[in-house]
């Protein structure tokens, strides 16, 4: 038996450039962060034959082809898993419509674990090109490629995207006074929303054709350096500024990653006297986070958000681990 532990990830600024239509042809670089949430996976010998996948549904099947979960399908397809298997996935938050890359999460957690039951234990740089590979490439999905390499290395780190396809793996070289107070200082809320996340990547995609449309991820780009260098001189004047900057540029590309409650949730937290702020993933629901840089501003937001569900969110320094085997 084995398990393994990945982190979700909470992504700062430069999201969407690590789109393929965009990285090969101008270079792409996001800086993000995994958190102290996590999505298990349990891979077992089965004693019956075929194979059991448990996650929301439960699946029993005498084949891997008969597997509905495009994921797994594609995982023990990849690995060339064959004999009998049970896999199991347990999550501490939702793993649908929240912006914290749980699908890439996932995917991660299974080839490791799927690696290391056919005794082939694998890189974090092989988890994550395995996994991009797997929903990407296999599952046609239309996303990018920060999430699996954040669930693979954990840590805050900037991710550089070349267009030779390779990428760049940096940690952002902040003391441990400067994490405390960057997770100190962010304020991160449930907003809930029914949202399809593959529909505003898709139209993402799309706008990235546009001439408009590539200047203003280049933007974003830029914004990565500015961070970086921002947190590497141990400091966090400038953070909410850097993701407001961000959050207009992003907004204003595709029609579907904010709507009015959103704007109005963000104006008001504003006002409150956050700095900046963002939503997470995709768009159109999940996870808002703001920089607090005050006990008082953070009172002001919580007391204005009464009603939503705060989550604390912590920077993971770990990637995917097994946690156990047997």
């Amino acid at each position: 038996m084995i398990i393994t532990k990945t982190p979700f990830r909470m992504s700062y600024v430069g999201g969407g450039s690590d789109i393929a239509s965009f990285y090969k042809e101008h270079g792409g670089a996001v800086i993000s962060a995994a958190i102290n949430h996590y999505v298990y996976v349990l891979v077992k010998e089965r004693f019956e034959h075929g194979v059991r996948v448990s996650y929301s549904k439960t699946e029993n099947v005498n084949s891997r082809k008969k597997i509905k979960h495009p994921l797994v399908k594609h995982a023990l397809s990849m690995l060339d898993i064959n004999q009998s298997i049970e896999i199991v996935s347990s999550a501490d938050i939702p793993s649908s419509g929240t912006g914290l890359g749980s699908s890439s999460s996932f995917s991660v957690g299974l080839i490791q674990a799927l690696s290391s039951f056919a005794k082939k234990p694998l890189t974090p740089k092989e988890y994550a090109e395995l996994a991009c590979k797997l929903e990407i490439d296999l599952c046609q999905s239309p996303i990018g490629k920060q999430d699996q390499y954040a669930a693979a290395f954990g840590g805050l780190r900037v991710y550089k995207f070349n267009s030779d396809d390779s990428v760049t793996i940096n940690q952002v070289s902040c003391n441990e006074k400067t994490l405390k107070e960057l997770n100190k200082q962010t304020l991160s809320f449930y907003i809930g929303g029914d949202r399809s996340a593959n529909d505003i990547l898709r139209e993402q995609t799309l706008a990235l054709k546009s001439k408009d449309k590539v200047l203003a991820t280049k933007k974003m780009v830029n914004l990565v350096w500015n961070l970086r260098d921002e947190l590497e001189s141990q400091s966090l004047l400038n953070f909410g500024p850097i993701l407001h900057e961000n959050w207009i540029i992003k907004r204003e590309m595709v029609s579907g990653l904010s709507n009015i409650f959103i704007n109005d949730l963000y104006d008001q937290a504003i006002d409150c006297g956050a700095t900046g702020g963002k939503l997470l993933g995709a768009g159109g629901g999940g996870f808002m986070i703001f920089h607090a840089p005050s006990e008082q501003v953070k009172s002001k937001i919580r007391a204005k958000f009464y009603k939503l569900r705060e989550v604390f969110f912590e920077i993971e320094s770990k990637g995917s681990t097994i946690i156990y085997q047997k």
